[in-house]
């Protein structure tokens, strides 16, 4: 196992903070506004700022010959079916506890390896899994009755999770011959059309606009989570294993749990207290080597 470089613990740290922050504001959105619709508008704030990046730095749009089928694919499992399968989830459950079923893709991303692509795990990453998997269900213990009483919640967003790690393994494992910026911008694009139909079925034509506080969330939300989270992810995809960078998602649903504590005033128990320590120890083991290996 290679040492991590600074600026790589670096986008770990920046692609946590922004996006476990995030689902608070989601939950504070979702007084306003449905979850479809919710989601729409962000991915369209967030297509909007991505192409003026792109035009900005001067990349090409254009898509390399051969790679359509895999940018479908990787749009349809990183954001579309992701945004919507999450979306559905808070229908049926909390959004706090959404996303900690949501997140936990790393564990989808370990069996999906192994069985559809044949790659080990080491045992320190096995441990650092291993751990990872209680941290999460340190997090979910207190809220089994909910999830028992809500199995479409439970598969909406296990799905999202499963749907997750196997794009990484698309976006992982495709040569996409130089592609930049245009690579997240033409995913968010591509999954737009089906969002807006969903939110148009499921939510119908909003009847007034949201308030400029919930406006201003909505444009945060797709502008830093939405398009900046996803760049530093998919550099994050690029530059670790799969696995390794998989495992590093872990804590923000960590993130989301202290973020609601300070905002929403939620109390912090005692394996919320534990889930933080077994994150902390779980990345140790993912991203530090051991003495000896540089």
């Amino acid at each position: 196992m290679n040492r991590v470089s600074p600026k790589v613990l670096a986008l770990l740290a920046g692609l946590t903070l922004i996006w476990g922050t995030s689902w608070t504001l989601f939950r504070i959105a979702l007084d306003a506004l449905p979850p479809w619709t919710f989601r729409t508008g962000v991915m369209v704030v967030a297509s909007v700022l991505l192409g003026v990046l792109v035009h900005l730095r001067g990349e090409s749009f254009a898509v390399p010959r051969g790679r359509w089928p895999a940018l479908i694919a990787a749009s349809i499992l990183n954001l579309g079916y992701w945004n919507i399968a999450s979306a559905l989830a808070v229908l049926y459950l909390p959004s706090g506890h959404a996303s900690v079923l949501t997140y936990t893709m790393p564990l989808w991303v370990a069996l999906l390896g192994f069985a559809l692509f044949g790659q080990r795990l080491c045992g320190r990453l096995m441990a650092a899994i291993a751990i990872g998997a209680l941290a999460v269900a340190a997090l979910m213990a207190p809220n089994f009755a909910s999830y028992a009483n809500a199995p479409w919640g439970l598969f909406w967003a296990l799905s999202a999770a499963a749907g997750w790690a196997l794009g990484t393994f698309v976006v992982k494992r495709t040569d996409w011959q130089g592609m930049g910026l245009s690579l997240t911008f033409w995913q968010v694009i591509l999954c737009l059309p089906p969002m807006v139909v969903g939110t148009y079925l499921v939510d119908g034509v909003p009847q007034h606009w949201p308030s400029p506080a919930i406006l201003l969330v909505m444009v945060y939300a797709g502008a830093v989570p939405m398009a900046f989270g996803t760049l530093i992810w998919f550099a994050l995809v690029k530059a670790l294993p799969a696995q390794v960078a998989a495992l590093s998602t872990i804590t923000v649903p960590i993130v989301a749990v202290l973020s609601g504590i300070v905002v929403l005033h939620e109390p912090l128990s005692l394996l919320q207290a534990v889930a933080v320590a077994s994150t902390m120890i779980s990345l140790w083991l993912a991203l530090v080597p051991p003495r000896g290996v540089v």
